[in-house]
């Protein structure tokens, strides 16, 4: 497939979903869907998340409009989750919300002397996919952890610094603590 076009070509590019494909040949322009690469979309325990046992949550909202690649959503997944899985070992859950749907397309032209032969230029302009892009609206959470106590919170916190630079669109934290785990929280420090 060669190399990925620069992620600014698309990330703050104002883009419709761009998902349908048809069964009717004439009426599909996209050939091939391009295979999802998030392998998973929930990591650590769920069933202490259901259970109540996790009060204390962390959610990853964008700041502004983004397409967010596939392949970027999974290698912050991936150092997401080995970063809690060595620090916090079956103490946490961890979710990627925006599921990829929007079908990237490019419309690849050959440069260099002797290309101007072998190009179609515009008569076929649409292109052919390349990727998938979760599209990010202002406000709407990106990745969501639910964690057991404060110092778990500061883990999460300092992961997700570390990556933030590294994202297409611009992130901020919201805590979504419980009630009673800011309760256990304040009697932890009013005890030290």
């Amino acid at each position: 497939m060669g190399t990925l076009r620069k992620a600014a070509a698309y990330s703050r590019r104002y883009a419709l979903p761009y998902t349908r494909t048809s069964r009717k040949k004439n009426k599909s322009f996209i050939k091939v869907i391009p295979p999802q690469k998030i392998v998973k979309f929930c990591m650590g325990r769920g069933d202490l998340f259901r259970q109540g046992k996790l009060p204390f949550q962390l959610d990853i909202v964008a700041v502004e409009f983004g397409q967010i690649r596939h392949n970027a959503l999974e290698a912050v997944r991936q150092f997401l989750t080995k970063g809690l899985d060595e620090s916090l070992p079956g103490q946490y859950y961890f979710k990627v919300v925006p599921f990829p749907h929007h079908i990237q397309r490019e419309n690849k032209m050959l440069t260099g002397a002797g290309a101007d032969r072998m190009q179609t230029g515009m008569s076929r302009s649409f292109g052919k996919s390349v990727g998938k892009s979760a599209l990010v609206h202002k406000g709407s959470s990106v990745f969501f952890f639910a964690l057991q106590d404060a110092r778990g919170l500061a883990i999460a916190r300092n992961l997700m610094k570390i990556v933030k630079p590294k994202m297409p669109c611009k992130l901020s934290f919201i805590d979504r603590t419980d009630k009673v785990a800011a309760k256990i929280a304040q009697q932890e420090r009013e005890s030290a």
